[in-house]
């Protein structure tokens, strides 16, 4: 009985193995450190999904249009170590990033800190190219 199951459980691991493994990207294959970007926009969605959180914003233009945008934090668990929570970011909270913009063009960034409507500044990057403080 013994040999069918680690025969059976084989089987299952070599099954598994051949499936895709979800991708994971580099901070530079996706973004760009020399093209930092500051935005101030409204909290409307928050994603505390692995690899990486997703706040999204809507920021407001000079000529009055929204335009919406899409910032990439840390690992929920990253973020939870440096104490933002669910609580800590929530929608509709007015919110000022600073980040690096998507290399694809597109309204999405890196963010590195996050300020809150209080002042507080919170370390929001994931790692790479952006992990180093001060930069």
């Amino acid at each position: 009985m013994q040999v069918i199951r680690r025969m059976l459980l084989g089987v299952v691991g070599l099954c598994a193995a051949g499936l895709p493994a979800a991708a994971h990207h580099s901070f530079a294959g996706e973004f760009d450190a020399d093209k930092p970007v500051k935005l101030q926009g409204t909290i409307t969605r928050v994603e505390w999904i692995n690899p990486h959180a997703w706040i999204h914003i809507d920021v407001k233009k000079p000529d009055g249009t929204v335009e919406s945008w899409a910032i990439e934090g840390g690992t929920p668990n990253t973020l939870f170590r440096r104490g933002i929570t669910r609580d800590s970011v929530k929608a509709g909270m007015v919110i000022n990033v600073d980040g690096y913009l998507a290399r694809d063009g597109t309204n999405k960034a890196n963010g590195r800190d996050l300020t809150l409507p209080n002042g507080q500044k919170l370390f929001l990057s994931g790692g790479g190219q952006n992990e180093q403080p001060g930069r």
